[in-house]
């Protein structure tokens, strides 16, 4: 039973992402939670060390997922579940739709989808970012070292900006922030 739960919810979260993992975040954090999979904090761990890994996020946290519930093959099947529809529409666009993207409805939706995306992306950051500077409850909780961690990775990203006059790496940024976590989190 667990392996066709895990086939069906990553099915759907995988056919109804636009803009990649990040997008896809709140549709597994929604997923996960509601079957009981994981604890909000362990899935926040698993969004982090799922960046910091090769790979794309979404397979990475599918694959996590899979194994913790269902061993080997529930990885495998989580992991299945969530390339498939992307690889079937892949396929479908190569063999029927080669010149949809320049149809100027298609273009419409995709530039539609963009928005979407990107408020979808910035609201599970905001979430993510105050469910772990703060924690409610009877009482306001703040975690002094998430916001201190906060507050670190924040200077460094625009300070670089500001006096290199470009964008931070992501690159760069995943090695820093996984530097500065080990160092505050360790005190």
């Amino acid at each position: 039973m667990i392996f066709m739960e895990l086939f069906w919810g990553f099915f759907k979260v995988s056919c109804f992402t636009f803009g990649g993992g990040f997008g896809a975040i709140a549709l597994i954090r929604d997923l996960v939670l509601s079957n009981g999979w994981l604890n909000e904090e362990l899935l926040t761990y698993m969004i982090a060390v799922g960046e910091s890994t090769p790979g794309p996020i979404m397979v990475n946290l599918a694959t996590y997922i899979g194994s913790a519930k269902a061993g080997f093959f529930g990885a495998v099947t989580a992991t299945f579940a969530v390339v498939l529809p992307a690889f079937l529409i892949i396929i479908l666009i190569t063999a029927l739709l080669k010149n949809a993207i320049n149809n100027p409805y298609v273009q419409a939706v995709l530039r539609g989808l963009k928005p979407c995306v990107t408020g979808i992306v910035l609201a599970t950051g905001i979430y993510m970012m105050l469910h772990n500077c703060l924690t409610l409850g009877n009482r306001i909780h703040v975690s002094v070292r998430a916001v201190i961690l906060t507050v670190m990775l924040l200077s460094v990203k625009y300070g670089y900006q500001y006096f290199k006059r470009k964008k931070m790496s992501p690159i760069v940024l995943i090695m820093v922030s996984a530097v500065v976590g080990v160092v505050i989190c360790s005190i």
